[in-house]
């Protein structure tokens, strides 16, 4: 490690910073920094499903009941036909059926959970030949619910191995300025860092307040996919330095059509890669990526050599959770929607997190001894669990992408100082107000 800093530091010889005009077009400009899902668009015919409690959540044993109704032009749609179902979430359903509405509005018995869990109700109305859907989804002591991933008992000494490994190699850190990204208070650069191996990189985008003097650290870690990154210039432009990286060791500035091709053909299903293998598994280069991308940051001489915190969503949210577990200079952590959380629930008759490795789709691949093995290692549960830092949590009980159960989970088992904003209509998406917390929160502990 102290190898790696003094490579750092040595700017003048380890650096290349130069214009960008060369590979980065001012098309790209026009993209944006996040592929966030993004609140659904209006639609000419809402469907409109509630729980009978305010706040979505219940007793184990206690009934809920929902109310499906259709509405057009705010005014309920008398005669709608809608079909629905009832069950545990990600589950096959325990109820359906198939409704006309004289008035627009029913109200559905739901029935319970014996346990902490959720129970949803789906509801399409098909109007004209259209179909129109929604859901809402009920918890019952979600804060009880306990993870199924095993807890492996060298997990430790494995990322502790790891991470031994990682300090060995080079930052190798090169900078490319990108001029006309930069701001009247903010340099803007396309950077690339030594991973846990040779020839493996983590590219990403550097913000850097211009004045001179020390400043607080963001790192920003990814959604699922590949795309291109702009940076966080307006945390910059606070006083923050931030540094928004990529996974999968390309290059962060090329055109939208470049990573959807990856997606189509060398990435498609990365985050099953090399599943039966915990020294091979994708996450592996990736886990470690994020401590590599916070060597970097702290080796800036910018640095204020101590506010260091990390943020993400959905896959983003699991590595924000992963990097403050495993790097002890991280302070503050905000998550949104974490995935990668107690993938083993389908394995136990319940929901697990995105990307669902063991659910019935998919258990004739994955349902080896080996793979289940692998998860424990990666599993966001067992890195909730090592947290020590305080969080920013927050999430909705419709996400159908990283289920609720799967997120509390991981929640419930965290025991540092942590906070939850619950937008329960969210499914797998955020309002502005999330973001706006989360990023509040951050700013307020880096920036007090």
């Amino acid at each position: 490690m102290k190898e790696n800093l003094t490579t750092m530091r040595l700017f003048s010889l380890r650096l290349r910073v130069f214009s960008s005009k060369a590979f980065f077009g001012t098309g790209a400009l026009l993209l944006l920094t996040f592929v966030s899902l993004a609140q659904p668009s209006e639609k000419f015919i809402k469907v409109i499903v509630a729980p009978d409690h305010a706040d979505w959540t219940y007793k184990a044993g206690e009934n809920v009941k929902f109310t499906v109704s259709v509405v057009q032009n705010g005014n309920l749609l008398k005669n709608a036909r809608v079909r629905y179902e009832i069950g545990p979430e990600k589950m096959e359903p325990s109820k359906k059926e198939t409704l006309t509405l004289p008035t627009g509005s029913v109200t559905l018995e739901g029935g319970t959970m014996k346990t902490g869990g959720f129970l949803r109700c789906v509801a399409i109305a098909e109007v004209e030949g259209k179909e129109y859907r929604n859901l809402a989804t009920a918890g019952f002591d979600p804060v009880s619910i306990a993870p199924t991933v095993e807890n492996p008992a060298d997990f430790d000494a494995f990322w502790t191995t790891a991470k031994a490994d990682l300090a060995k190699m080079p930052i190798d850190g090169k900078m490319t300025l990108i001029p006309e990204r930069c701001t009247e208070k903010t340099n803007v650069y396309h950077v690339n860092l030594q991973n846990f191996r040779a020839g493996a990189r983590v590219y990403g985008i550097l913000c850097v307040p211009k004045k001179e003097g020390k400043y607080p650290a963001l790192l920003h870690v990814p959604g699922a996919g590949a795309r291109p990154y702009m940076g966080d210039i307006a945390n910059a432009d606070k006083g923050i330095i931030t540094l928004q990286i990529g996974i999968h060791g390309v290059p962060v500035t090329m055109e939208t059509s470049v990573y959807n091709d990856l997606m189509a053909g060398a990435f498609s299903g990365y985050w099953a890669y090399n599943m039966d293998d915990r020294d091979r598994f994708y996450y592996k280069r990736v886990y470690l990526g994020c401590v590599r991308a916070n060597d970097f940051l702290t080796s800036l001489p910018q640095f204020d050599g101590t506010n260091l915190a990390v943020t993400g969503g959905s896959q983003g949210g699991a590595l924000a959770i992963v990097t403050a577990a495993l790097d002890s200079r991280v302070k503050w952590l905000g998550a949104l929607y974490p995935a990668l959380s107690d993938v083993t629930g389908y394995l136990k008759g319940r929901a697990g997190g995105w990307p669902h490795y063991f659910d019935k789709n998919n258990l004739a691949f994955n349902n080896k001894k080996e793979k289940i093995e692998t998860a424990g290692y990666y599993d966001v549960v067992n890195f909730a669990r090592r947290v020590k830092v305080p969080g920013f949590y927050t999430w909705g009980f419709n996400d159908e992408t990283c289920p609720p159960t799967s997120m509390y989970a991981a929640y419930n088992v965290i025991t540092a100082p942590k906070e939850l904003f619950l937008a329960l209509e969210t499914g797998h998406w955020t309002y502005p107000e999330q973001n706006e917390k989360v990023t509040g929160w951050l700013v307020s502990k880096l920036k007090p």
